[in-house]
């Protein structure tokens, strides 16, 4: 059984994130000093599992959870965890099931898990532990104050990355408006953003822990990460040697890199469809991400622009009459354009310079 995807993991934390029935209904069950096991979802894939119980098919409460869960047998839930489909089950994978666990509840979940592909969580009687099997992924689910400093120690690192980031950003700018950028200014500028949105993936899964108590960490987050997304993508679109291969690849590639790959410039280079390794070479951008700083401009008129004159030097060069030849510009907008480029390369070599 291969482990669940990112996104269907944060799905099940997200129902047993502070604030939820389900956390709330497994924190009576702790403080009643009793242990459970839990299913979410019930389908053919479970059935052949469940043994004995009953059917009940109530809405899921903290209060109803934790008297059901007094029962020895386990619960099986829906799979949004809103209500109680059977309570006092006796739960029967196959013991030819590989498992790395030692005692019988957390056992059973492993296997339960394994061989339905549904979430099931076990919450340790002697331990008051709450663990979760997903596949053959096993997560423990840690308490508020360790995810919360966590989440800190991340944004610290993340606040750090993105100073650099902005610096490596504002010296790939500068460059390109005085036409002497390097390939390995576009790919250091790259790296650090990937670098940004792995560190951001992992506050954003303690956010999904935290539930209700994760609102101050998403706000400084979401400070701390925008525009760094939408960069990265323009980046590959400005420096991506073969415009044959698609970007979202190329993107895709990029970030199943290992951390150790991901430092590596020539690497990045070659994703970038790049084959000379030589990361000292000029490169010119297209102007996808300069274009896009301009307020107001929507994306359909930088496609043009970029498809008409295909660098930004020849952007930047071209008159008012040249950008009102452009599908869709006109004339008070190309003086818009032109006078955009003009503010921000006068603001790129002074923010470098000075």
């Amino acid at each position: 059984m291969s482990e669940p995807t990112r996104g269907e993991l944060r799905a099940v934390l997200a129902m047993l994130a502070p604030g939820s029935v389900l956390r709330e209904g497994i924190e009576r069950i702790i403080r009643s000093g009793r242990g459970s096991l839990m299913v979410v979802g019930f389908g053919p894939q479970v059935e052949p599992v469940v043994s004995g119980g009953f059917a009940i098919d109530i809405g899921a409460t903290s209060q109803r959870i934790a008297e059901l869960a007094k029962m020895d047998g386990a619960l099986v839930l829906d799979e949004h965890a809103s209500r109680v489909l059977r309570a006092n089950v006796h739960l029967v994978p196959d013991s030819s099931v590989p498992t790395s666990e030692t005692g019988t509840r957390h056992r059973s979940a492993e296997r339960t898990a394994r061989q339905t592909a549904r979430p099931v969580i076990a919450v340790s009687e002697s331990m008051g532990m709450v663990t979760l099997y997903h596949g053959s992924s096993k997560h423990v689910v840690e308490d508020v104050s360790v995810l919360l400093f966590r989440a800190n120690q991340a944004l610290s690192t993340l606040e750090r990355y993105r100073s650099r980031f902005d610096e490596v950003s504002a010296t790939l700018s500068a460059r390109e408006i005085e036409g002497t950028a390097l390939l390995r200014d576009a790919v250091l500028a790259l790296q650090r953003a990937e670098m940004l949105r792995r560190i951001a993936e992992e506050v954003e899964d303690n956010i999904v822990e935290l539930g209700t108590e994760g609102r101050l960490i998403r706000l400084q987050l979401d400070e701390l990460i925008g525009g760094v997304l939408p960069d990265r993508e323009l980046l590959v679109r400005d420096y991506l040697g073969d415009r044959r291969r698609r970007r979202g690849r190329v993107l895709d590639d990029i970030a199943a890199l290992s951390n150790e790959d991901l430092l590596d410039g020539q690497l990045v280079a070659r994703l970038l469809a790049h084959p000379d390794p030589d990361l000292d070479r000029s490169v010119i951008p297209r102007g996808f991400r300069m274009l896009s700083r301009i307020p107001r401009l929507p994306s359909g008129i930088v496609e043009r622009l970029v498809e008409h004159f295909g660098t930004l030097p020849r952007i930047m060069e071209a008159s008012v009459d040249a950008l009102d030849e452009v599908d869709g510009v006109g004339h008070t907008r190309a003086r818009v354009i032109q006078d955009g480029l003009r503010r921000l390369a006068e603001a790129s070599l002074i923010e470098r310079w000075v």
